[in-house]
């Protein structure tokens, strides 16, 4: 048996999310049928996270088991399988790993990244939310300092979860703004399902003044989903950055 890594991104707009779901297509789906066919092998993919649907990956990892070594060169594996032509999946790079090597449960922390465009931009409709009302970002970042005090984001979850803890270690959380656009920014050691967006759904009803930054310690303590804000939409949420304790050799970003 030998254990391989893959490196991959994805625009998740046509996509119900990363993990395979009946009568909807997932990212998981499409590429366990693709590898399936070039190794021969019925391959299962592990992500390192599950993104919901419409949500975007700049950096994701899965890792899968096969009975026999692909007998490839891992450039021709990459090559062969984007030959493909999946126009909104991408796979960079392939290595062998020890057993203990995995993709969801080795992570260390994973970046989230929320993009807001202040204008009209055609080009970007897929790729960010659209809100052109005034934002006090200065209130929403005071009422990000909050985040890190706390662990337990039952506020920001998705009700009815099979998660056995709600507790979550928040390790970076702030905004950019430039003249078009405003950035959100994200580290934990993991996250619950739909809590970025919760999260900033909720910055952005203080920064339109609805609430005030103090009112996010209330909300946090609350752990009731209902004194949270509503979830952005998912076009503006990208999977940034998963970190690990292992380094995968030469990792960078093949040409394909």
């Amino acid at each position: 048996m030998q254990r391989y890594f893959i490196h991959l991104a994805y625009n998740g707009i046509r996509y119900h999310g990363w993990q395979i779901q009946p009568n909807a297509v997932t990212v998981q789906q499409v590429l366990n049928e693709k590898i399936s066919l070039l190794t021969g092998e019925n391959v299962n993919l592990v992500g390192c996270g599950r993104t919901d649907t419409g949500v975007h990956a700049r950096m994701f990892f899965a890792h899968f088991d096969l009975e026999n070594e692909i007998k490839m060169s891992p450039e021709d594996f990459v090559h062969r399988l984007n030959g493909f032509h999946l126009k909104d999946i991408v796979v960079y790079n392939l290595w062998p790993v020890p057993d203990e090597y995995h993709a969801r449960f080795s992570a260390t922390s994973r970046t989230y990244k929320y993009y807001i465009t202040k204008i009209r931009d055609p080009f970007a409709a897929d790729l960010s939310w659209e809100y052109s009302s005034p934002l006090d970002i200065i209130a929403m970042q005071k009422a990000t300092q909050y985040l890190f005090d706390y662990t337990d984001f039952t506020s920001f979850s998705k009700l009815h979860t099979q998660t056995a803890t709600n507790d979550c270690k928040i390790i970076v959380a702030n905004w950019e703004e430039s003249d078009n656009q405003m950035i959100f920014t994200i580290t934990a050691d993991r996250f619950l399902r739909n809590m970025v967006r919760a999260i900033v759904g909720t910055l952005v009803e203080i920064g339109k003044g609805k609430l005030v930054p103090e009112d996010m310690k209330c909300i946090i303590e609350s752990k009731d989903r209902g004194e949270a804000g509503f979830s952005v939409p998912a076009c503006g949420l990208f999977l940034e950055k998963i970190a690990y304790p292992f380094a995968l050799e030469g990792f960078e970003l093949m040409k394909v």
